[in-house]
């Protein structure tokens, strides 16, 4: 018993040295968006749209953070009008947990978008709620936020 307990704080030091998982890198998870977004982020007319000026404009508010958030981890699906034009694809819900979808979310805010209000970084917690309010949605039900939430 006393050899075990000599074990029990050399096991507790061996876990504090542990290096800390990698934060996720969102350039490299926005590799996926940018198959349908573009690697510039442009979109492609009629098909998906770009994500400009209307992504930050949604990113400066709280209810379209949500929705930003939203049309990661639910999709979307439907009729959307951003940036003045028609869009009726789908996009499938990424499977991403909170922190990648808030680094993906972050690379577009900071490296794809510059155009718009300045961008408040997304922070892990923050996805998690949103994720959690919109357990209920469907992909159709996310794509109709956009035009509630200001989205153009």
């Amino acid at each position: 018993m006393k050899a075990l307990l000599g074990i029990i704080p050399a096991m507790a030091v061996m876990a504090l040295a542990l290096p800390a998982a990698a934060a996720p890198d969102g350039a490299t998870i926005y590799g996926r968006c940018a198959a349908c977004h573009t690697k510039t982020g442009a979109g492609v007319p009629g098909a998906f749209p770009p994500l400009g000026a209307d992504f930050r404009a949604l990113a400066a508010k709280a209810d379209g953070r949500r929705f930003l958030s939203l049309a990661v981890v639910r999709g979307l699906s439907g009729p959307m009008t951003v940036e003045g034009k028609a869009y009726r694809g789908v996009m499938p819900a990424q499977m991403l947990d909170d922190a990648s979808t808030a680094a993906v979310l972050n690379h577009i805010g900071t490296q794809i978008t510059k155009t718009g209000p300045a961008f408040k970084p997304f922070n892990t917690k923050e996805v998690e709620g949103h994720r959690s309010s919109g357990a209920s949605l469907s992909a159709a039900d996310v794509a109709k936020l956009h035009a509630q939430v200001g989205g153009k």
